[in-house]
Protein backbone atom coordinates (compact mmCIF):
# COMPACT_ATOMS: atom_id res chain seq x y z
CA UNK A 1 0.00 0.00 0.00
CA UNK A 2 1.28 3.45 -1.15
CA UNK A 3 -0.99 5.62 -0.39
CA UNK A 4 -2.82 6.81 2.95
CA UNK A 5 -5.95 8.31 2.94
CA UNK A 6 -7.35 9.89 6.42
CA UNK A 7 -10.77 11.31 6.52
CA UNK A 8 -11.66 12.99 10.10
CA UNK A 9 -15.33 13.70 9.07
CA UNK A 10 -16.18 10.27 7.28
CA UNK A 11 -20.00 11.32 6.16
CA UNK A 12 -21.50 13.24 3.09
CA UNK A 13 -19.25 13.89 0.22
CA UNK A 14 -16.08 13.35 2.50
CA UNK A 15 -17.10 9.77 3.15
CA UNK A 16 -18.36 10.13 -0.86
CA UNK A 17 -14.53 11.28 -2.22
CA UNK A 18 -12.74 8.83 0.20
CA UNK A 19 -14.93 5.63 -0.59
CA UNK A 20 -14.46 6.81 -4.27
CA UNK A 21 -10.85 6.68 -4.26
CA UNK A 22 -10.36 3.62 -2.10
CA UNK A 23 -12.41 1.52 -4.85
CA UNK A 24 -10.51 3.30 -7.96
CA UNK A 25 -7.08 3.58 -6.58
CA UNK A 26 -4.94 0.12 -5.63
CA UNK A 27 -2.63 0.28 -3.23
CA UNK A 28 -4.32 2.60 -0.49
CA UNK A 29 -5.69 2.42 2.88
CA UNK A 30 -8.14 4.59 4.30
CA UNK A 31 -8.39 5.78 8.44
CA UNK A 32 -11.21 7.31 9.15
CA UNK A 33 -13.58 8.89 12.03
CA UNK A 34 -17.13 8.99 12.18
CA UNK A 35 -18.79 12.37 11.03
CA UNK A 36 -20.01 13.87 14.44
CA UNK A 37 -19.22 16.38 16.55
CA UNK A 38 -17.18 18.50 13.77
CA UNK A 39 -15.64 20.99 15.21
CA UNK A 40 -14.09 18.43 18.00
CA UNK A 41 -12.98 16.29 15.11
CA UNK A 42 -11.24 19.58 14.04
CA UNK A 43 -9.74 19.64 17.29
CA UNK A 44 -8.28 16.67 17.97
CA UNK A 45 -8.43 14.14 15.32
CA UNK A 46 -4.65 15.21 14.64
CA UNK A 47 -4.01 12.94 17.87
CA UNK A 48 -6.38 9.94 17.41
CA UNK A 49 -4.82 9.42 13.87
CA UNK A 50 -1.08 9.81 15.66
CA UNK A 51 -2.16 6.78 17.73
CA UNK A 52 -4.07 4.94 14.96
CA UNK A 53 -2.24 5.12 11.77
CA UNK A 54 0.35 2.29 12.08
CA UNK A 55 4.48 2.90 11.01
CA UNK A 56 4.57 1.85 6.81
CA UNK A 57 7.41 2.26 5.05
CA UNK A 58 6.13 2.11 2.04
CA UNK A 59 3.59 4.69 2.29
CA UNK A 60 4.14 7.17 -0.72
CA UNK A 61 1.42 9.66 -0.73
CA UNK A 62 -1.02 11.04 2.16
CA UNK A 63 -4.27 12.55 1.38
CA UNK A 64 -6.65 14.00 3.57
CA UNK A 65 -9.46 16.51 3.71
CA UNK A 66 -8.85 20.08 5.48
CA UNK A 67 -10.61 19.18 8.29
CA UNK A 68 -8.16 17.41 9.99
CA UNK A 69 -4.94 19.54 11.45
CA UNK A 70 -2.12 18.61 8.98
CA UNK A 71 0.57 20.17 10.87
CA UNK A 72 -0.74 18.67 14.39
CA UNK A 73 -0.16 15.10 12.21
CA UNK A 74 2.93 15.51 11.03
CA UNK A 75 4.42 17.27 14.26
CA UNK A 76 3.24 14.17 16.39
CA UNK A 77 4.02 11.51 13.38
CA UNK A 78 7.24 12.54 11.40
CA UNK A 79 7.96 9.46 9.76
CA UNK A 80 4.45 10.89 7.67
CA UNK A 81 5.95 14.11 6.95
CA UNK A 82 8.31 12.87 4.51
CA UNK A 83 5.21 11.57 2.28
CA UNK A 84 3.84 13.58 -0.44
CA UNK A 85 0.82 15.70 1.26
CA UNK A 86 -2.37 16.08 -0.72
CA UNK A 87 -4.16 18.28 1.53
CA UNK A 88 -8.56 18.70 -0.40
CA UNK A 89 -10.86 21.15 0.76
CA UNK A 90 -14.29 20.60 0.86
CA UNK A 91 -14.97 23.61 2.10
CA UNK A 92 -13.20 26.21 3.89
CA UNK A 93 -13.31 28.13 7.60
CA UNK A 94 -12.68 31.59 6.16
CA UNK A 95 -15.51 32.26 4.18
CA UNK A 96 -17.64 29.63 6.40
CA UNK A 97 -21.21 32.24 7.12
CA UNK A 98 -21.45 33.36 10.91
CA UNK A 99 -24.03 35.55 12.38
CA UNK A 100 -21.22 38.44 13.59
CA UNK A 101 -17.66 37.85 12.23
CA UNK A 102 -16.79 38.31 15.62
CA UNK A 103 -17.89 34.64 16.22
CA UNK A 104 -15.51 33.15 14.11
CA UNK A 105 -13.83 30.63 16.09
CA UNK A 106 -10.18 31.76 14.89
CA UNK A 107 -8.80 28.32 15.51
CA UNK A 108 -10.53 25.82 12.68
CA UNK A 109 -9.51 28.95 10.10
CA UNK A 110 -5.61 29.07 11.25
CA UNK A 111 -5.60 25.27 11.26
CA UNK A 112 -6.28 25.03 7.61
CA UNK A 113 -3.87 28.13 6.57
CA UNK A 114 -1.27 26.42 9.04
CA UNK A 115 -2.51 22.86 7.16
CA UNK A 116 -1.98 24.59 3.86
CA UNK A 117 1.33 25.33 4.51
CA UNK A 118 2.55 22.02 5.87
CA UNK A 119 0.93 20.54 2.55
CA UNK A 120 2.74 19.85 -0.74
CA UNK A 121 -0.36 20.14 -2.72
CA UNK A 122 -3.98 22.20 -2.00
CA UNK A 123 -6.89 21.04 -3.57
CA UNK A 124 -10.26 22.69 -3.76
CA UNK A 125 -13.57 21.53 -5.48
CA UNK A 126 -14.07 24.58 -6.51
CA UNK A 127 -12.39 27.92 -7.96
CA UNK A 128 -15.13 29.75 -5.56
CA UNK A 129 -13.68 27.73 -2.83
CA UNK A 130 -10.04 28.17 -3.16
CA UNK A 131 -10.01 32.55 -3.91
CA UNK A 132 -12.47 33.16 -1.09
CA UNK A 133 -9.76 31.16 1.10
CA UNK A 134 -6.92 32.90 -0.53
CA UNK A 135 -7.64 36.16 -0.45
CA UNK A 136 -9.47 36.14 2.73
CA UNK A 137 -6.27 34.97 4.52
CA UNK A 138 -5.45 38.71 5.23
CA UNK A 139 -8.23 40.17 6.58
CA UNK A 140 -8.46 36.82 8.74
CA UNK A 141 -5.04 37.56 10.44
CA UNK A 142 -5.68 40.76 11.47
CA UNK A 143 -7.51 39.45 14.24
CA UNK A 144 -4.25 38.73 15.68
CA UNK A 145 -3.96 41.74 17.86
CA UNK A 146 0.05 42.45 17.21
CA UNK A 147 3.04 40.66 15.39
CA UNK A 148 1.17 39.03 12.08
CA UNK A 149 2.47 36.96 9.83
CA UNK A 150 2.89 38.75 5.93
CA UNK A 151 2.39 37.06 2.81
CA UNK A 152 1.29 34.10 3.05
CA UNK A 153 -1.01 33.61 0.43
CA UNK A 154 1.72 34.20 -1.80
CA UNK A 155 3.37 31.31 0.02
CA UNK A 156 0.05 29.30 0.06
CA UNK A 157 -1.20 30.40 -3.92
CA UNK A 158 1.49 28.43 -5.56
CA UNK A 159 0.50 25.02 -4.10
CA UNK A 160 -3.14 25.50 -5.15
CA UNK A 161 -5.51 24.28 -7.76
CA UNK A 162 -9.27 23.34 -8.35
CA UNK A 163 -10.19 20.17 -9.08
CA UNK A 164 -13.69 19.52 -9.18
CA UNK A 165 -15.70 16.67 -6.81
CA UNK A 166 -15.91 13.77 -8.57
CA UNK A 167 -19.75 12.44 -8.76
CA UNK A 168 -20.79 8.67 -9.37
CA UNK A 169 -24.65 8.54 -10.59
CA UNK A 170 -26.17 5.59 -10.94
CA UNK A 171 -28.77 4.67 -13.94
CA UNK A 172 -31.95 6.40 -12.82
CA UNK A 173 -33.94 5.64 -15.99
CA UNK A 174 -35.74 3.36 -14.33
CA UNK A 175 -36.72 5.74 -11.61
CA UNK A 176 -37.69 8.75 -14.29
CA UNK A 177 -41.70 9.60 -15.44
CA UNK A 178 -42.29 9.10 -19.21
CA UNK A 179 -41.53 12.48 -19.89
CA UNK A 180 -38.34 13.04 -18.38
CA UNK A 181 -37.11 9.95 -19.86
CA UNK A 182 -38.02 11.29 -23.75
CA UNK A 183 -35.81 14.28 -22.63
CA UNK A 184 -33.14 12.17 -21.75
CA UNK A 185 -33.13 9.95 -24.57
CA UNK A 186 -34.01 13.09 -27.08
CA UNK A 187 -30.28 14.84 -25.33
CA UNK A 188 -28.23 11.97 -24.71
CA UNK A 189 -29.13 9.24 -27.08
CA UNK A 190 -29.03 6.69 -25.02
CA UNK A 191 -31.33 3.49 -24.88
CA UNK A 192 -33.54 2.30 -22.39
CA UNK A 193 -31.47 -0.69 -21.11
CA UNK A 194 -28.34 1.08 -21.35
CA UNK A 195 -27.04 1.77 -17.14
CA UNK A 196 -24.44 4.12 -17.23
CA UNK A 197 -23.88 7.87 -17.93
CA UNK A 198 -21.00 10.28 -17.88
CA UNK A 199 -22.06 13.51 -16.30
CA UNK A 200 -19.24 16.10 -17.39
CA UNK A 201 -18.76 19.54 -19.71
CA UNK A 202 -20.37 21.93 -17.27
CA UNK A 203 -20.03 25.32 -18.20
CA UNK A 204 -17.49 25.47 -15.18
CA UNK A 205 -15.26 23.21 -16.94
CA UNK A 206 -15.10 25.19 -19.65
CA UNK A 207 -13.16 27.83 -17.59
CA UNK A 208 -11.28 25.73 -15.41
CA UNK A 209 -9.91 22.21 -16.46
CA UNK A 210 -9.62 19.91 -13.85
CA UNK A 211 -6.32 17.68 -13.61
CA UNK A 212 -6.81 13.88 -14.09
CA UNK A 213 -5.38 12.72 -11.09
CA UNK A 214 -3.66 13.01 -7.61
CA UNK A 215 -2.82 9.56 -7.01
CA UNK A 216 -1.32 7.10 -9.26
CA UNK A 217 -2.36 3.16 -8.98
CA UNK A 218 0.46 1.77 -9.94
CA UNK A 219 3.42 2.03 -7.76
CA UNK A 220 5.97 0.92 -10.60
CA UNK A 221 6.06 4.51 -12.13
CA UNK A 222 5.98 7.67 -10.26
CA UNK A 223 5.63 10.86 -12.68
CA UNK A 224 6.59 14.29 -11.18
CA UNK A 225 4.04 17.35 -11.37
CA UNK A 226 0.48 17.26 -11.70
CA UNK A 227 -0.42 16.74 -15.40
CA UNK A 228 -3.67 18.83 -16.86
CA UNK A 229 -6.00 16.50 -18.71
CA UNK A 230 -9.69 15.93 -19.48
CA UNK A 231 -11.32 18.03 -17.77
CA UNK A 232 -15.01 16.73 -16.07
CA UNK A 233 -17.34 16.31 -13.44
CA UNK A 234 -17.66 12.92 -14.23
CA UNK A 235 -18.93 9.78 -13.11
CA UNK A 236 -16.59 6.48 -12.80
CA UNK A 237 -17.73 3.28 -13.35
CA UNK A 238 -21.36 2.85 -13.21
CA UNK A 239 -22.62 1.55 -9.72
CA UNK A 240 -25.79 -0.33 -9.41
CA UNK A 241 -28.03 0.42 -7.08
CA UNK A 242 -28.02 -1.87 -4.35
CA UNK A 243 -32.03 -2.37 -4.59
CA UNK A 244 -32.60 -2.36 -8.61
CA UNK A 245 -36.10 -1.63 -9.60
CA UNK A 246 -38.06 -1.70 -12.80
CA UNK A 247 -40.86 -0.31 -12.27
CA UNK A 248 -43.20 1.46 -9.48
CA UNK A 249 -45.42 -1.75 -9.60
CA UNK A 250 -41.99 -4.06 -8.62
CA UNK A 251 -41.65 -1.39 -6.15
CA UNK A 252 -44.70 -1.83 -4.62
CA UNK A 253 -44.81 -5.78 -4.44
CA UNK A 254 -41.92 -5.95 -2.67
CA UNK A 255 -42.50 -3.55 -0.05
CA UNK A 256 -45.71 -5.03 0.85
CA UNK A 257 -44.13 -8.38 0.55
CA UNK A 258 -41.59 -7.46 3.30
CA UNK A 259 -42.24 -8.21 7.22
CA UNK A 260 -45.13 -7.31 8.69
CA UNK A 261 -43.33 -5.05 11.42
CA UNK A 262 -42.30 -2.79 8.84
CA UNK A 263 -44.05 0.92 9.52
CA UNK A 264 -47.37 1.64 7.33
CA UNK A 265 -45.85 4.17 3.90
CA UNK A 266 -46.53 8.09 5.20
CA UNK A 267 -46.65 7.07 8.82
CA UNK A 268 -44.53 9.23 10.74
CA UNK A 269 -41.23 7.86 12.18
CA UNK A 270 -39.56 10.22 14.27
CA UNK A 271 -39.15 13.39 12.11
CA UNK A 272 -39.21 11.15 9.24
CA UNK A 273 -41.89 9.85 6.25
CA UNK A 274 -41.53 6.73 4.88
CA UNK A 275 -41.07 7.50 0.91
CA UNK A 276 -43.42 5.95 -1.35
CA UNK A 277 -43.25 7.03 -4.74
CA UNK A 278 -47.13 6.36 -4.96
CA UNK A 279 -47.83 9.46 -3.42
CA UNK A 280 -45.57 10.83 -6.00
CA UNK A 281 -47.64 9.93 -8.83
CA UNK A 282 -51.52 10.05 -7.01
CA UNK A 283 -52.78 8.43 -10.13
CA UNK A 284 -52.72 11.64 -12.26
CA UNK A 285 -51.06 12.30 -15.47
CA UNK A 286 -48.30 14.51 -15.22
CA UNK A 287 -49.38 17.59 -17.10
CA UNK A 288 -52.06 17.39 -14.14
CA UNK A 289 -50.21 17.04 -11.28
CA UNK A 290 -49.03 20.25 -9.06
CA UNK A 291 -45.90 21.56 -9.45
CA UNK A 292 -43.08 19.77 -7.53
CA UNK A 293 -40.33 21.23 -5.55
CA UNK A 294 -37.68 19.58 -3.67
CA UNK A 295 -35.00 20.78 -0.98
CA UNK A 296 -32.18 18.62 -0.95
CA UNK A 297 -30.27 19.95 1.57
CA UNK A 298 -28.09 19.45 5.29
CA UNK A 299 -31.38 20.78 7.48
CA UNK A 300 -28.39 23.45 8.93
CA UNK A 301 -28.79 27.51 9.08
CA UNK A 302 -26.05 27.52 6.61
CA UNK A 303 -28.83 26.40 4.11
CA UNK A 304 -31.11 29.37 4.57
CA UNK A 305 -34.32 26.83 4.89
CA UNK A 306 -35.81 30.53 6.50
CA UNK A 307 -35.78 31.83 3.63
CA UNK A 308 -37.16 28.88 0.94
CA UNK A 309 -39.98 28.37 3.46
CA UNK A 310 -40.89 31.92 3.28
CA UNK A 311 -41.17 31.79 -0.44
CA UNK A 312 -43.14 28.56 0.16
CA UNK A 313 -45.35 29.90 2.61
CA UNK A 314 -46.14 33.04 0.58
CA UNK A 315 -47.14 30.55 -2.56
CA UNK A 316 -49.27 28.98 -0.21
CA UNK A 317 -50.67 32.19 0.84
CA UNK A 318 -51.73 32.93 -2.67
CA UNK A 319 -53.51 29.51 -3.06
CA UNK A 320 -51.23 28.83 -5.72
CA UNK A 321 -50.82 24.24 -6.08
CA UNK A 322 -47.56 22.92 -5.59
CA UNK A 323 -46.17 19.98 -3.94
CA UNK A 324 -42.80 20.08 -2.24
CA UNK A 325 -40.60 17.21 -0.78
CA UNK A 326 -37.62 18.24 1.69
CA UNK A 327 -34.81 15.60 2.23
CA UNK A 328 -31.39 16.25 3.11
CA UNK A 329 -29.24 14.93 6.14
CA UNK A 330 -30.60 16.68 9.76
CA UNK A 331 -27.82 16.95 12.96
CA UNK A 332 -27.37 17.32 16.75
CA UNK A 333 -29.16 20.72 16.46
CA UNK A 334 -32.61 21.26 13.58
CA UNK A 335 -33.25 24.98 13.01
CA UNK A 336 -37.10 25.63 14.31
CA UNK A 337 -38.00 26.72 10.95
CA UNK A 338 -38.75 22.62 9.79
CA UNK A 339 -41.23 21.83 12.61
CA UNK A 340 -42.99 25.41 11.93
CA UNK A 341 -43.06 24.71 8.35
CA UNK A 342 -44.09 21.32 8.38
CA UNK A 343 -47.27 22.26 10.15
CA UNK A 344 -48.11 25.23 7.75
CA UNK A 345 -47.21 23.23 4.23
CA UNK A 346 -48.07 20.13 6.02
CA UNK A 347 -51.23 19.51 2.69
CA UNK A 348 -48.22 20.33 0.12
CA UNK A 349 -45.79 18.15 1.87
CA UNK A 350 -45.22 14.16 -0.67
CA UNK A 351 -41.70 13.71 1.63
CA UNK A 352 -40.49 15.16 4.63
CA UNK A 353 -37.01 14.12 5.94
CA UNK A 354 -34.10 11.98 5.55
CA UNK A 355 -33.86 9.30 2.79
CA UNK A 356 -30.47 6.75 3.64
CA UNK A 357 -31.37 4.77 0.80
CA UNK A 358 -30.22 5.80 -2.14
CA UNK A 359 -32.94 4.02 -4.66
CA UNK A 360 -35.11 6.12 -2.43
CA UNK A 361 -33.78 9.40 -2.67
CA UNK A 362 -32.38 8.89 -6.34
CA UNK A 363 -36.43 8.40 -6.89
CA UNK A 364 -37.69 11.31 -5.44
CA UNK A 365 -35.23 13.50 -7.39
CA UNK A 366 -36.83 12.22 -10.46
CA UNK A 367 -40.27 12.61 -9.50
CA UNK A 368 -39.44 16.53 -8.85
CA UNK A 369 -40.06 18.98 -11.13
CA UNK A 370 -37.56 21.76 -9.38
CA UNK A 371 -34.59 22.12 -7.26
CA UNK A 372 -34.12 24.83 -4.91
CA UNK A 373 -30.81 26.09 -3.12
CA UNK A 374 -31.11 29.12 -0.77
CA UNK A 375 -27.74 28.59 0.90
CA UNK A 376 -25.54 31.50 2.08
CA UNK A 377 -22.55 28.77 2.14
CA UNK A 378 -21.84 26.22 -0.72
CA UNK A 379 -18.12 25.74 -2.18
CA UNK A 380 -19.77 23.03 -4.57
CA UNK A 381 -22.98 21.51 -4.34
CA UNK A 382 -23.46 18.23 -4.57
CA UNK A 383 -26.84 17.84 -3.77
CA UNK A 384 -28.03 20.44 -6.69
CA UNK A 385 -25.90 18.48 -9.35
CA UNK A 386 -27.14 15.04 -8.41
CA UNK A 387 -31.09 16.91 -8.70
CA UNK A 388 -30.14 18.14 -12.41
CA UNK A 389 -29.21 15.03 -13.60
CA UNK A 390 -32.42 13.58 -12.32
CA UNK A 391 -34.30 16.60 -14.56
CA UNK A 392 -34.77 18.98 -12.16
CA UNK A 393 -34.73 22.50 -12.98
CA UNK A 394 -32.20 24.62 -10.75
CA UNK A 395 -32.53 27.62 -9.47
CA UNK A 396 -29.82 28.41 -6.95
CA UNK A 397 -28.53 31.93 -5.85
CA UNK A 398 -26.36 34.24 -8.02
CA UNK A 399 -23.60 34.48 -5.40
CA UNK A 400 -21.23 31.53 -4.05
CA UNK A 401 -19.95 28.53 -6.25
CA UNK A 402 -23.37 28.83 -8.53
CA UNK A 403 -22.09 30.76 -11.34
CA UNK A 404 -19.49 28.74 -11.96
CA UNK A 405 -21.70 25.82 -12.67
CA UNK A 406 -25.04 26.86 -14.23
CA UNK A 407 -25.81 28.96 -16.67
CA UNK A 408 -27.71 32.48 -15.73
CA UNK A 409 -31.20 31.28 -16.42
CA UNK A 410 -31.02 29.01 -13.45
CA UNK A 411 -30.20 31.80 -11.08
CA UNK A 412 -32.02 34.10 -8.92
CA UNK A 413 -30.27 37.36 -7.10
CA UNK A 414 -33.65 38.03 -4.66
CA UNK A 415 -36.40 36.05 -2.64
CA UNK A 416 -38.33 38.25 -4.77
CA UNK A 417 -36.62 36.81 -7.76
CA UNK A 418 -37.16 33.33 -6.52
CA UNK A 419 -41.22 34.11 -6.16
CA UNK A 420 -41.60 35.33 -9.39
CA UNK A 421 -40.10 31.88 -10.88
CA UNK A 422 -41.83 29.77 -8.41
CA UNK A 423 -45.06 31.37 -8.95
CA UNK A 424 -45.23 31.27 -12.81
CA UNK A 425 -43.83 27.98 -12.74
CA UNK A 426 -46.76 26.61 -10.20
CA UNK A 427 -49.11 28.48 -12.86
CA UNK A 428 -47.46 26.41 -15.84
CA UNK A 429 -45.23 23.65 -14.74
CA UNK A 430 -45.28 22.47 -18.06
CA UNK A 431 -42.60 25.07 -18.64
CA UNK A 432 -40.18 23.02 -16.42
CA UNK A 433 -41.23 19.88 -17.82
CA UNK A 434 -41.23 20.52 -21.31
CA UNK A 435 -37.47 22.39 -21.13
CA UNK A 436 -34.60 20.92 -21.63
CA UNK A 437 -31.63 21.74 -19.31
CA UNK A 438 -29.00 24.02 -21.12
CA UNK A 439 -25.68 21.47 -20.46
CA UNK A 440 -27.83 18.13 -21.07
CA UNK A 441 -25.75 17.44 -24.36
CA UNK A 442 -23.13 16.73 -22.24
CA UNK A 443 -24.85 13.81 -20.63
CA UNK A 444 -22.93 10.97 -23.03
CA UNK A 445 -22.27 7.51 -22.35
CA UNK A 446 -19.60 6.09 -19.96
CA UNK A 447 -18.19 3.05 -21.88
CA UNK A 448 -16.46 1.57 -18.36
CA UNK A 449 -13.06 3.15 -18.98
CA UNK A 450 -11.35 4.24 -16.03
CA UNK A 451 -8.89 6.38 -17.43
CA UNK A 452 -11.67 9.41 -16.93
CA UNK A 453 -11.56 9.22 -13.47
CA UNK A 454 -10.89 12.62 -12.34
CA UNK A 455 -8.69 11.82 -9.51
CA UNK A 456 -6.40 9.08 -11.27
CA UNK A 457 -3.03 9.68 -9.28
CA UNK A 458 0.10 11.59 -10.58
CA UNK A 459 2.00 12.50 -8.14
CA UNK A 460 5.89 13.43 -7.91
CA UNK A 461 8.93 11.76 -6.89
Amino acid sequence: MSILLIEAFYGGSHKQLADLLQEEIEECVLYTLPAKKWHWRARTAALYFMQTVPANANYRILFASSVLNLTELIALRPDLGKLKKVLYFHENQLAYPVQKYQERDFQYGYNQILSCLVADIVVFNSAFNMESFLTSIGKFLKLIPDHRPKDLEKIIRPKCQVLHFPIRFPDVSRFMPEYKLAHLEKITGVRENEDTYLFRCLPFQQKYRATESLMKNSSSSLESGLCEAQSGLCTTQQERLQYPLTSLEKLNKSEASESTNQEVPCQEDKQHVTFNPCNLLSGMDYQQRPLHIVWPHRWEHDKDPESFFKVLLKLKEMDLPFHMSVLGETFTDVPDIFSEAKKALESSILHWGYLPRKDDYFQALCMADVVISTAKHEFFGVAMIEAVYCGCYPLCPNALVYPEIFPAEYLYSTPEQLFKRLQNFCKRPDIVRKHLYKVCQCFPEFHNTPQFLPFRDKCTE
